[in-house]
Formats: C-alpha cells, sequence, structure tokens
C-alpha cells in the first residue's frame, strides 16, 4: 500500500531520493494540506456536495410546525383545506470520477506552479471528500486517447493510490480528445454519478476548429459527448489556467511552441495589436467553452495558477450547495 511507503525513514548514509519517492513526497504534501483545508472551520460544504447525487420526491403529508412554507403543497393544501407539504430525501451513496487532462498544454506554467500540478492539488481535495463521504472514487487521465483508467471503488488509502497515479503519469500522447474521454466515461459508469473533468479544455472545439457539423450549425461532437454524460451523471467542468495565457508581457520577438503539436512560430510581442488579438481570442476561446457546458447542463468554473483554488473551490460549492438546499425547501 502506498501508506506503508511513508513509514521508511531513510539516514544519510542512504543513496539520494529516486523519482518515486520524490513522487510520494509530493502525494504527501498534497494530501495532507487538502486534509488541512478539509478540516477547516467553515469549508463543510466540500463534503456536502457529495451527500447525494440528487433529491427525489418521497411523499405529501400534512404540514407540521417548523415545516418551512416554501415546501407547502398548494395544490393539495387547496384540495384538502389544510396545509400540506412536499417531502423530500436526497440519495446518499454515489460514485465519483475524476476525468484529468494529461495533454501537452497542461504542463505550462508562468508563475507559482504549472496547470498540470493545479488539477492535481484540486483533484486531491475533491478526493478527500468523496472519501469521508465514504463514496466510490476512480479516475481517468486522457491525453488524445484514454490513457490511465483506475475503476471506481472505496479504500482506506485511496486518496494516496489516486494522487500517486496522477503525479507519477508519463503520457503517451500530447494532444486532447475531451470527446472521447468523456464517452469513455459514460461507458465506465452504469449507474447515475458525479463526473468532475478538470482540464484546461483547449481542444479543437473550443480553440476555432471545430468540426463540420458544427460548422453547418449542428451540435459539434464535443457538445454531443458532454450533454450525453450530462444527461445521466451530474457534471462539473472544472478549467485549470494561467494568466499568462490571457495577459501577454511585452517581451519582443519570442519563439513560441505548441505543446500538442510541436508547431513553432515567432511572436512579435512588442506589438500591442498582436498581444491584443492574442489576448481577445483566448478570452473568446473561454467564454466559448462556458456556452458548450451550459448547452450541455453541466456546471462550470475556473481555477488559476496565480491564486488561491481554495477560495475558488469553496465559493463554489457553497453556491452550489445553496442552490440544493433551496430545491431540498421547494423554493
Amino acid at each position: 500500500m502506498i501508506g506503508s511507503w511513508f513509514a521508511t525513514r531513510r539516514g544519510e548514509e542512504e543513496a539520494p531520493e529516486t523519482e518515486t519517492e520524490a513522487v510520494i513526497r509530493e502525494v504527501r504534501q498534497i494530501e495532507i494540506g487538502a486534509r488541512r483545508l478539509m478540516n477547516s472551520q467553515g469549508l463543510g460544504v466540500y463534503q456536502s456536495v457529495f451527500r447525494g447525487h440528487g433529491i427525489e420526491f418521497s411523499e405529501v403529508r400534512e404540514y407540521q410546525p417548523g415545516d418551512p412554507f416554501q415546501s407547502i403543497d398548494w395544490k393539495v393544501t387547496a384540495r384538502m383545506r389544510r396545509p400540506f407539504v412536499k417531502r423530500f430525501v436526497e440519495e446518499r451513496e454515489r460514485t465519483v470520477l475524476l476525468v484529468v487532462d494529461g495533454s501537452g498544454s497542461t504542463g505550462f506554467g508562468s508563475r507559482c506552479k504549472l496547470k498540470s500540478r493545479l488539477a492535481v492539488e484540486v483533484a486531491g481535495i475533491l478526493i478527500l471528500a468523496a472519501m469521508r463521504a465514504q463514496d466510490r472514487v476512480g479516475l481517468l487521465i486522457f491525453t488524445d486517447r484514454c490513457e490511465k483508467l483506475v475503476r471506481p471503488r472505496r479504500g482506506r488509502n485511496r486518496t494516496l493510490r489516486l494522487l500517486y497515479d496522477m503525479l507519477s503519469f508519463k503520457p503517451e500522447g500530447k494532444g486532447t480528445d475531451l470527446e472521447g474521454a468523456l464517452k469513455a466515461a459514460a461507458q465506465i459508469l452504469p449507474t447515475r454519478s458525479l463526473v468532475f473533468v478538470v482540464s484546461d479544455f483547449m481542444v479543437p472545439e473550443v480553440t476555432g476548429h471545430a468540426d463540420d457539423a458544427e460548422r453547418q450549425g449542428q451540435p459539434g461532437g464535443l457538445v454531443r459527448a458532454l450533454a450525453g454524460l450530462t444527461h445521466r451523471h451530474d457534471v462539473v467542468a472544472i478549467e485549470v489556467r494561467d494568466p499568462a495565457e490571457e495577459a501577454l508581457p511585452e517581451a519582443g520577438l519570442v519563439e513560441v511552441e505548441d505543446p500538442e503539436t510541436g508547431h513553432r512560430r515567432v511572436l512579435d510581442l512588442s506589438d500591442r495589436d498582436v498581444r491584443r488579438g492574442i489576448e481577445e481570442k483566448a478570452a473568446a476561446e473561454r467564454e466559448r467553452f462556458a456556452a458548450i457546458a451550459s448547452q450541455a447542463g453541466a456546471e462550470w468554473m475556473s481555477v488559476c495558477t496565480d491564486r488561491s483554488h481554495e477560495v475558488d473551490l469553496h465559493a463554489f460549492f457553497a453556491a452550489r450547495e445553496r442552490r440544493k438546499s433551496r430545491m431540498r425547501s421547494g423554493r
């Protein structure tokens, strides 16, 4: 088990840290940070997200003192001539799947950390929250193919195992096939589940190279795959991004390389129009994916390498819990 590896202490006379030992140390650091965050005051909303994938109608019963007036069933009340309320129950057991982007573009980071590292840190919080809720948790890492699948299970050391798999992951592909990953996720989840898609969403249908169907006004493959997943599952798309992708420095002539295709070009970043054009394109791509997510019925949020992702996650899940509370109260 991974957890047992941390019990080993290396003496000063031992060999330098191996690659495996370095990964394990990183796993432990992220796991400790996630636990510290989960234990912080006021962050119970994380666990509330994993209490069940939906609200199901249970019964109509007579009003009792203390029942929220928003839950009153006015049609039944009018018919029976005394107040009745709708009662809902929340589904408890669930499966959580993290679909994580391991493509070449996630290896970029201009300041504090790489986008790939941010993705792992975010995933660590989500995995730990699911584990505390006693949910089954799985992992799917994709590039231009589905490269790593850990099927959903429960387990005491599940957090460490999944973090280790993400940090030690060495991709074979460099591109991004998000559509294929979403279709694969739909196939391995037989029952309704909670799916987190963690990616920078730099994929053809987002960056402007849409397929023929979409150019003709029909839904593109990515939209269809995402809509197919949200039809049966609760899907949250988490965008990982870096500020340098949106606001470029005035750095003169710079040679840049596409990490997924290897294509190189020289940009004159001293030219304001060049910088503005790139920045406007990046903003349009972000807006485009937000629209794709909304169209498909998925929730969307964004985290960035230059700020606290804990604050962003907390705000998102707190808002989500408020929406669920309104559903429970019948509003």
